[in-house]
């Protein structure tokens, strides 16, 4: 499998568009089952599956030592995002109720990819109808500005931040976090509660755009979001499905555009 992608990008530079391929980072789950049942779904960059997996299972305190693995091992030849671990009986004694646990994403079947994941959230996300626009120098501005809302950053430089606003650009909200879903989930939160959430139109964010905060962006239906860092492969094609715009900030100056071009005017 492809550790990166090459997408078609829109270049707006402040004055105009033009069109370059750059590689996006791939993002593709890694099914790992403990003693035949679905343990954890994890999502990563294809690579080193088997280590993952092992890493993994120590952290979790599945293992102790490489020992007490009976295997670890594909689920087939043909499938590298299902990966297979038998714990010897003498660790399976001390780890019971691990073993017992459920998983984070319980998957019954050995095909597991990013593109059923993009089919099966697209049936229960109804793409974002919304195509209006928003200018795209003062979007800009919004992601540029973005420390100046991150006073946990400053004094820890540690925190994520997400950043809601109106499609005039009216702020809305906004929650720092060490975990950038988080964030999200908290700014998204305050709105909700506050009964407002259908003001929102754009989202900033400190981190890379991966196909989870899409997926919480879309529930929300917040149909623009710019970031500082590209987005992942699955992130684009779930926005792309979903009918979304993403961005992020250019080397030079302005905005790589992903996908949804239209809803940003010059």
């Amino acid at each position: 499998m492809e550790t990166y992608l090459n997408h078609r990008v829109m270049h707006w530079d402040k004055e105009r568009y033009t069109s370059s391929k750059h590689k996006l980072i791939c993002e593709e789950p890694l099914s790992i089952r403990v003693q035949g049942k679905p343990y954890s779904v994890v999502m990563r960059t294809p690579g080193d599956e088997l280590a993952h997996a092992a890493g993994f299972c120590l952290a979790e305190g599945i293992a102790d030592t490489p020992d007490d693995f009976n295997t670890l091992s594909y689920c087939n030849s043909t499938n590298s995002n299902v990966i297979s671990v038998t714990i010897s009986k003498s660790r399976q004694s001390k780890i019971a109720k691990l073993l017992d646990r459920r998983g984070f994403i319980s998957q019954t079947s050995c095909g597991i990819c990013g593109k059923e994941i993009v089919k099966d959230l697209y049936q229960i996300i109804q793409p974002i109808r919304n195509s209006n626009q928003i200018d795209s120098g003062l979007a800009l501005e919004c992601l540029e500005n973005l420390s100046s809302h991150q006073p946990l950053r400053d004094q820890t430089r540690a925190s994520h931040a997400a950043v809601l606003y109106t499609s005039d650009f009216k702020f809305l909200s906004v929650a720092e976090d060490v975990g950038r879903h988080n964030a999200l989930d908290k700014a998204i939160g305050k709105l909700f509660l506050e009964h407002k959430l259908d003001q929102a139109s754009l989202l900033i964010l400190s981190s890379r755009i991966s196909y989870e905060l899409v997926q919480k962006a879309a529930r929300a239906r917040i149909p623009v979001i710019l970031a500082f860092s590209r987005p992942t492969s699955l992130a684009t094609e779930l926005a792309s499905k979903l009918n979304m715009t993403i961005a992020c900030l250019a080397e030079n100056s302005g905005l790589y555009i992903f996908c949804g071009e239209n809803r940003l005017q010059r």
